[in-house]
C-alpha cells in the first residue's frame, strides 16, 4: 500500500464512500396502482437491454480494429463504462438530466440522489403535459443505457495511448460536465433546447455529437501515436470482431431508436423500420463509393458506413418516414467516407475515426431531421424545410452549433484538466509495448510475441 500513488487510491476509496453512503438512503414503497401499460413496460424492458447489448458490441467493434497489442485495453474501456457511468447515474447523473430544472440548463442535483423517489416516484417528467405509461424507474434505467454508452464512444479516437486510470476520470468528468447538461437541455421538458422546439429523437445531439466532439478533443489533447507520426499503416486485428460488433451494435439500435418512443406503439415500429433502412442503405452507399474510387468491397467498410447510417438516423427516426431514411443513410456515409479521407492526410490522429463518423454523422442527422421530419409520422414533431418548416430547419441548425460548441470546448477542458492532474498518456515505452501488457498485463497477440531486446521492444512471430 505503501508504494500507491493518490490516483491509484481515489477510485476505490470513492466507490467505498459512495457505497457506505447509500447504506443511510431510507427505502420507499414501489407500487405501480395500475397505472402502467403491461405491454410498454414490456417492450421498454427489453428496449433497455437492446441498448445496453449496444456497448460490449462497441467494443468488438472498435477492439477489431486496432493493433493487436491493444485489443483488450480498447475493448475495457468502452465496457468500463457501464460500471462506471452506472453508479454515477444513481448516485446523481438522473437527477442532473431529468431533475426539475435550475434555468433550464442543469437539474436539481439532490432531487434524485441516491435515485430518491425514482422507484415510487410518480411516472410524470417536471414539466411534462402527460404521465409516462411506463413506471419513473424504467424510464430512468432505459436513459442509464444511453449514458453508458457515450463516454464509450469516445474510446476509438484516444486508443492506443491513453492511460486507463486517466480515462475513468475522463467518464466522470465527461458524464456530470458534458452529457447531463445536453440530456438535460434536450430531453428535459423543462430545458431550454427542448422548450425551442429542437428535435433529437435517440440521441443525435446527446450522444453522437457530444461523443465525436470530445473525440476530436481528446485527439487534439493527446497528439499523435508514434505509428502515426512514422506513416506506418497498422492492420486491424480481427476483421471478424468488428462484423460481430456492428451486428451487435445493429441490433441493439432497435432498442436504441425504436425504444424511445417510450412504448410500444406505432411510432416505435416507424423507427425500428427507418433505423433498419438507413442502416442498409449507408453500408451499401459506403462500400459502392470505395468501389468508384478504384478500391475492393470490404467487409470494414460495410461495417463502417452501417454504424454511420445508424448514427445519422438516430436523431431523426422518429420524425422522418421510412423513403427518406434511405436518403439520409446515402448521403451521410458519403459524407463520413470523404471526411475520413481527407482525415487521413492530415495530422490529426483520430484512431478509429470517431469524430468523421459520429461527430459527422450525427450533425448530418440533425440537420436531415430538420428537413424531412413531417407531423405526419409524429404529430408531437415539426414539419421541416421539404414541407415548409423552414423556422424549424433554423432552430435545428441553432441546436446545433450550441452543442457542438459546448461538447467540444467543455471536452477540451476535461482532457486539459485531466493531463495537469495526472499524466494522460502512456509512455513511449508503454505505447510500444502496447496498452494491454502496459496497462493491464494482459495480452491478446494473435500469434506474435512482444519482447525485450537490447534494441528495444521488438515484434516477433511465436512458434509452435
Amino acid at each position: 500500500m505503501k508504494n500507491l500513488s493518490l490516483a491509484k487510491l481515489a477510485p476505490f476509496f470513492i466507490l467505498a464512500i459512495v457505497a457506505v453512503g447509500a447504506i443511510f438512503i431510507p427505502s420507499l414503497p414501489n407500487f405501480d396502482d395500475g397505472k402502467f401499460n403491461g405491454a410498454d413496460v414490456a417492450w421498454i424492458i427489453v428496449a433497455t437491454a437492446l441498448v445496453f447489448l449496444m456497448t460490449p458490441g462497441l467494443a468488438f467493434f472498435y477492439g477489431g480494429m486496432v493493433h493487436r497489442k491493444n485489443v483488450i485495453s480498447t475493448m475495457i474501456k468502452s465496457v468500463v463504462a457501464a460500471g462506471v457511468v452506472s453508479v454515477l447515474w444513481v448516485v446523481v447523473g438522473y437527477s442532473l438530466c431529468f431533475g426539475p430544472t435550475i434555468g433550464g440548463f442543469i437539474g436539481n442535483p439532490m432531487t434524485h440522489l441516491f435515485f430518491k423517489g425514482v422507484a415510487s416516484g410518480a411516472p410524470i417528467l417536471p414539466g411534462a403535459t402527460a404521465p409516462l405509461t411506463i413506471p419513473l424507474l424504467l424510464f430512468a434505467l432505459f436513459q442509464l443505457m444511453f449514458a453508458v454508452i457515450t463516454p464509450g464512444l469516445v474510446v476509438g479516437a484516444v486508443a492506443e495511448r491513453i492511460k486507463f486510470t486517466a480515462y475513468i476520470l475522463f467518464i466522470v468528468l465527461f458524464s456530470l460536465l458534458v452529457y447531463a447538461p445536453l440530456a438535460h437541455w434536450t430531453w428535459n421538458p423543462e430545458g431550454f433546447l427542448f422548450k425551442w422546439g429542437v428535435l433529437d429523437f435517440a440521441g443525435g445531439t446527446v450522444v453522437h455529437i457530444s461523443a465525436g466532439c470530445a473525440a476530436l478533443a481528446g485527439a487534439l489533447v493527446l497528439k499523435r501515436r508514434q505509428s502515426h507520426i512514422d506513416q506506418k499503416e497498422i492492420p486491424p486485428a480481427n476483421i471478424p470482431y468488428v462484423l460481430i460488433g456492428t451486428g451487435l451494435l445493429w441490433f441493439g439500435w432497435f432498442g436504441f431508436n425504436a425504444g424511445s418512443a417510450l412504448g410500444a406503439t406505432t411510432l416505435s415500429v416507424s423507427a425500428f423500420a427507418t433505423t433498419n433502412t438507413a442502416a442498409a442503405a449507408a453500408g451499401l452507399s459506403w462500400m459502392f463509393f470505395d468501389v468508384l474510387k478504384g478500391k475492393k468491397p470490404s467487409v470494414l467498410g460495410f461495417c463502417i458506413g452501417a454504424v454511420v447510417g445508424l448514427v445519422a438516423i438516430t436523431p431523426a427516426a422518429g420524425f422522418v418516414a421510412i423513403p427518406q431514411s434511405i436518403f439520409i443513410g446515402f448521403v451521410a456515409a458519403i459524407i463520413s467516407n470523404v471526411a475520413v479521407y481527407y482525415k487521413s492526410k492530415s495530422k490529426l490522429d483520430d484512431t478509429l475515426d470517431v469524430f468523421p463518423c459520429h461527430g459527422l454523422g450525427g450533425m448530418v442527422g440533425m440537420i436531415l431531421t430538420g428537413v424531412f421530419a413531417t407531423k405526419s409520422v409524429n404529430s408531437a414533431g415539426a414539419d421541416g424545410l421539404l414541407y415548409g418548416g423552414t423556422t424549424f430547419f433554423l432552430t435545428q441548425l441553432k441546436g446545433l452549433a450550441i452543442v457542438v460548441a459546448y461538447s467540444f470546448t467543455v471536452s477540451f477542458l476535461i482532457f486539459k484538466f485531466i493531463n495537469f492532474i495526472l499524466p494522460i498518456r502512456v509512455s513511449q515505452e508503454e505505447e510500444l509495448l502496447g496498452l494491454d501488457a502496459s496497462q493491464h498485463n494482459e495480452n491478446y497477440t494473435q500469434g506474435t510475441l512482444l519482447v525485450q531486446t537490447d534494441g528495444g521492444i521488438k515484434e516477433t512471430l511465436a512458434e509452435d
